[in-house]
């Protein structure tokens, strides 16, 4: 009897073990199911199958929590679609030229050829190295009173200082336009703004009615990088 009675003491308790941990599975699988349901878990396993979370996909922010733009070494600006396709008086044939001669190539900049052609800076241009050229595109010049372009075209003293006051030495990049600036008539410009809107103040232009706007800017040639803008500027007065 005794015996018997020892045999099934090991079946009860084996038995409530076996209870003990069926109860303790369905407990954690009630618990696991309730975390199922929120968003915590479902971006967990969202992040295990190769996704990611809202925040992960958020674009890099500045010190100050605003966005910070990508930045970019291409041309910028409305008038760059005025800029031909391709051949040499497009982005891509400008780079393997002087500046002078990438001007001659690009139609957007024939009046400022003439001018630089009659004061006789073409070689002044191209053999300069890193410089930075403020190109006033044809429409600039058409802004300019016929009787007074005129004047300018004649009197090459003048058309020299004009010229060469659109002229900054070194090659500056969008983030360094911004500033004042020495030219090579040995003055000084002011430029305002950032990322691809530039502007000078209208009393530095010739016809002072209106601030004079980068509208196609971080052109290459072979020695200067180019903004192009829609006012012919007008160095300081001695």
């Amino acid at each position: 009897m005794s015996h018997a009675r020892r045999s099934r003491r090991p079946t009860v308790t084996n038995t409530l073990t076996r209870g003990v941990l069926l109860a303790t599975a369905a407990t954690l699988a009630l618990g696991l199911s309730a975390c199922g349901s929120d968003d915590t878990g479902s971006d967990t396993v969202a992040a295990a199958e190769g996704g990611s979370t809202s925040s992960s996909s958020a674009p890099e922010s500045s010190m100050d929590g605003s966005a910070t733009p990508a930045a970019s070494d291409e041309p910028f600006g409305a008038a760059c679609s005025a800029v031909p396709a391709d051949g040499e008086g497009s982005f891509t044939g400008m780079t393997d030229d002087p500046v002078a001669t990438a001007a001659s190539n690009n139609p957007v900049l024939s009046t400022l050829v003439t001018a630089v052609q009659a004061a006789n800076l073409v070689d002044t241009l191209n053999t300069t190295e890193d410089i930075t050229v403020l190109a006033p595109a044809n429409p600039a010049f058409e802004a300019v009173p016929a009787d007074a372009l005129d004047a300018l075209l004649a009197d090459t003293p003048q058309l020299t200082a004009v010229l060469t006051h659109h002229v900054i030495a070194g090659r500056l990049t969008p983030d360094q336009l911004a500033g004042t600036h020495t030219t090579l008539n040995n003055d000084e410009v002011t430029v305002e703004g950032s990322g691809e809107a530039f502007t000078l103040a209208a009393d530095q232009t010739v016809v002072g009615a209106a601030p004079a706007s980068v509208i196609c800017g971080n052109v290459q040639t072979a020695n200067a990088t180019v903004y192009i803008i829609d006012q012919v500027l007008a160095p300081a007065a001695s």
